[in-house]
């Protein structure tokens, strides 16, 4: 039995509960994030690339599979193909009228994703958060929240590597009274406050959590509002970039201290 992805079990649970709204945007979400395969007509040139389409009642489709394997079976010989994210299939696809036909013949999250789909997605995801100037005055658990929120935003977060040394998540009320969700990223690295955000926007956004939105705070670890946030708020760890040692074949020091040869 061949090993199931990502995409398999977030289609499976999907199709399982067709009315869960949460469901559909966590494929959705899984979609959007995974490096996907595009099969193209000819080897990609100048960065462009010219998807393999399938005609399909009077629609067009790019094919697109989650591994080169199932690319492989599909095509059934040697084709060319570029291996991207899914967003950025989705941003190449939209406004040219062309769907997403996934996985399909080969898999069980076999799914064809109109043209309509595809911007829908390109839409959700080009969302930006936007900048706020009030200013925190009480900061509060954040204990109401569900368990499938936290877990989003714990995995999206973790899916941005060594770009901050960690984050708190709170509830938070504000100067002129309004009340939100409340992330502090401490100590993240100079130019990835966008990146940083945009990631938490998803996590509330593909979540279908009714009328919450998400507030993005970047502070140093010496701020001193941290230490009332880290003791009401519940601490997310950031992974860190893994150091690498380039592996060095031993030498016997007879052999080191012999200079090479010239031919």
């Amino acid at each position: 039995m061949k090993p199931s992805t990502p995409l398999d079990r977030a289609h499976e649970l999907m199709e399982g509960k067709p009315d869960n709204t949460q469901l559909r945007l966590r494929f959705f979400e899984r979609l959007a994030d995974c490096e996907l395969f595009i099969l193209l007509t000819e080897e990609a040139k100048n960065e462009t690339l010219s998807p393999e389409l399938l005609s399909c009642e009077e629609a067009q489709f790019a094919l697109v599979f989650d591994s080169e394997e199932r690319l492989s079976e599909f095509s059934g010989q040697v084709s060319p193909f570029a291996a991207i994210s899914g967003r950025l299939i989705a941003n190449m696809l939209t406004g040219q009228n062309i769907g997403i036909a996934l996985n399909l013949d080969v898999a069980p999250s076999s799914f064809l994703l109109p043209a309509e789909g595809v911007e829908w997605l390109d839409n959700l995801i080009r969302q930006q958060p936007d900048e706020l100037q009030a200013k925190p005055v009480a900061f509060f658990p954040p204990s109401d929240l569900s368990a499938d929120l936290l877990q989003a935003l714990d995995q999206k977060l973790k899916t941005i590597t060594g770009l901050a040394k960690e984050a708190w998540l709170s509830r938070v009320e504000y100067d002129d009274g309004s009340k939100g969700l409340f992330l502090a990223v401490i100590d993240a690295h100079p130019g990835s406050e966008s990146a940083l955000a945009k990631a938490a926007h998803e996590a509330v956004t593909f979540s279908a959590e009714d009328n919450l939105q998400i507030d993005v705070a970047f502070l140093p670890s010496t701020d001193k509002s941290l230490k009332t946030i880290s003791r009401q708020g519940l601490r997310i760890e950031l992974p860190e970039l893994m150091a690498t040692r380039p592996v060095v074949a031993e030498m016997p020091q007879d052999e080191i201290d012999k200079p090479p040869k010239l031919y």
